[in-house]
């Protein structure tokens, strides 16, 4: 992890969690490591902008089999979706280089709050529930909110409208106004996005694009990891900026792979 992505061994962690458990996992990883003096805040930022992703069990299950009703399709954007996301960790592995020496010599690590023992067993297993309970309750209340935002754009024909500007633009690409009004659905809420972009299961531009919303991952997980790394103090920039080019390296991966 250190010569790779310029983090810390434990930062694997937050990886692999954020990769097979997928949204918003990766960052409730990253948030505990920090909270725990295990990472700094910078190496924390780095974190953060790739180990966030989709797990294999949605993009192969619910994108692949269940809306594209391809196994294949749902292999693709797996494997540029992981591709997409080590290539971001290593773009950012010089995020605030040149502020980590002043940052090091303050920087403690607290190894009291991650022991483990008989007495306080009990303690941290109710813990454990709780927050797992809480985190469940949070994705839960994210998507159930923004599905409805999703039916209110949708019903008040404000993504009609704003496909119908955008059309001229995106038709140079050969995306339709019908196409666009998904893409932004999928930008508000990756879910229901996906779930119209798979009406249009036999186009390659289609695919592209669902690999492009899986690495983007939209507004609504957005939020939910500004709810969990906000008690932290990490900054959402490098989030946004990392799910951004994850977004588009993914869908130039898919795109070369279907040529």
């Amino acid at each position: 992890m250190r010569p790779v992505f310029n983090v810390p061994g434990e930062g694997i962690f937050a990886l692999l969690m954020g990769s097979i458990s997928g949204y918003p996992i990766g960052a409730k990883t990253v948030s505990n490591l920090k909270s725990q003096g295990i990472i700094n805040s910078i190496e924390s930022e780095r974190l953060i902008a790739f180990t966030n992703n989709s797990g294999p069990l949605f993009i192969l299950g619910t994108v692949g089999i269940s809306l594209f009703h391809s196994i294949k399709i749902g292999v693709i954007l797996l494997i540029s979706h992981i591709i997409s996301c080590l290539i971001v960790g290593f773009c950012f592995r010089w995020w605030k280089k040149n502020l980590e020496k002043n940052l090091y010599r303050d920087f403690t690590f607290d190894s009291s709050s991650s022991k483990v023992s008989f007495s306080n067993l009990g303690e941290i297993l109710s813990k454990s529930v709780s927050n797992s309970i809480n985190s469940i309750l949070v994705v839960g209340g994210f998507v159930v909110l923004f599905s409805v935002v999703c039916s209110i754009l949708e019903k008040s024909q404000i993504l009609t409208l704003t496909s119908n500007i955008f059309a001229p633009l995106f038709g140079l690409f050969g995306i339709s106004k019908e196409m666009l009004s998904s893409i932004l659905m999928g930008i508000v809420e990756l879910t229901n996005g996906l779930n119209s972009l798979s009406l249009f299961k036999f186009s390659n531009i289609s695919i592209i694009i669902a690999s492009f919303l899986l690495g983007f991952g939209g507004i609504s997980i957005l939020l939910q990891v500004i709810s969990i790394t906000s008690k932290e103090n990490i900054s959402i920039k490098p989030y946004i900026i990392g799910k951004l080019l994850q977004g588009i390296i993914s869908s130039i991966i898919t795109s070369l792979i279907l040529l």
